[in-house]
């Protein structure tokens, strides 16, 4: 039988949870006897197609909740988890009455859903995770934005950063599917030096340049707050560490961008903000009331393409918030 594993696409987390599951669920489940991988995006509207779901096991890691029958396995650590209430509450059934605790694990104190599944395979089924520690380590410090500084975010020297890179600007499910499998046996950097990752990797770091480019000159920064659009400029994908690398007393920034199946306002807070965590905006809380969500430091909000008037109000209506909270002290 085959296991269909749902994880967040053009995210190195994503496919470091699906990676970590399936390694898990072979070893310690053994259920299935193939894997296959499909790739989520957030975008405006409905997340899920019941035809994306396999007829076998089918798992959700590190996007949001499905209440759908199919659904057999979920881990996620996003404090906008739940696309509804109802949701949430059929999540709260299955814990309640014990029938999913098993098989469905939420807790947004996880710097990575990676982390998340590693934790509980190892406490919960006795995996054994000792393998797979440089891919924990490195899921934290990407999802976590846990760099030791900005110009190692934007520079990107360690493989784990030009595979980010590389799953971040994925034109198609194609990639993930061939990665995922790799990261699931092999050290980073052996996965960066596969031919088929080379081949992404010297268009996209020339692209990565200009794309610095391009946001240095379309960046300002006022009252502690980073703005740019570039969605005159349509990309799959860009470094979110740029504003900081180029703004580095900036505390936030809101950028809107523009791909092929959405318009995109980007929420973040420098993570080298000198700021208590106390005085810093919950951004997934902003992004929730405009349909998206995501993590207390960032978050992101999802128009479609022909939407560029709604994204643009929703970006000046955060922008002067935070702007506010920033005045406030």
């Amino acid at each position: 039988m085959d296991l269909r594993v749902l994880y967040h696409d053009k995210c190195f987390d994503g496919a470091c949870s699906a990676s970590v599951f399936t390694r898990f669920h072979r070893e310690c489940v053994g259920t299935a006897s193939s894997y296959s991988y499909q790739g989520l995006v957030h975008r405006a509207g409905a997340l899920f197609d019941e035809g994306d779901f396999g007829n076998g096991e089918n798992a959700i890691v590190d996007f949001k909740y499905s209440p759908s029958e199919k659904v057999t396995w979920w881990f996620d650590h996003h404090l906008s988890a739940f696309l509804t209430p109802e949701d949430q509450a059929d999540y709260e059934r299955g814990q309640a009455d014990g029938s999913e605790t098993m098989r469905k694990f939420y807790d947004p104190k996880y710097v990575s859903c990676t982390s998340l599944i590693a934790h509980v395979g190892a406490t919960k089924f006795g995996f054994d995770v000792k393998p797979l520690a440089e891919l924990i380590k490195w899921a934290d410090i990407v999802d976590g934005a846990k760099y030791e500084s900005a110009k190692a975010a934007v520079e990107m020297a360690a493989p784990a950063m030009k595979l980010t890179a590389v799953i971040e600007s994925a034109q198609d499910g194609e990639l993930g599917r061939r990665l995922i499998p790799l990261l699931t046996e092999m050290p980073l950097e052996q996965v960066l030096d596969q031919p088929f990752v080379q081949n992404l990797l010297g268009p996209l770091m020339e692209r990565h340049w200009k794309g610095l480019e391009l946001i240095r000159s379309r960046a300002t920064v006022e009252r502690g707050v980073i703005t740019f659009d570039i969605t005159d400029q349509p990309t799959e994908g860009y470094n979110k560490f740029i504003p900081y690398y180029l703004f580095p007393g900036g505390t936030y920034n809101v950028g809107l961008s523009k791909s092929s199946f959405r318009t995109k306002v980007a929420v973040g807070t420098n993570p080298w903000t000198p700021l208590p965590a106390e005085k810093l905006a919950n951004l997934a809380v902003i992004c929730e009331r405009y349909g998206g969500g995501g993590h207390a430091r960032v978050g992101a909000i999802s128009f479609p393409p022909d939407r560029e008037d709604q994204a643009r109000s929703a970006a000046k209506e955060i922008i002067a918030e935070l702007r506010a909270r920033e005045t406030a002290g």
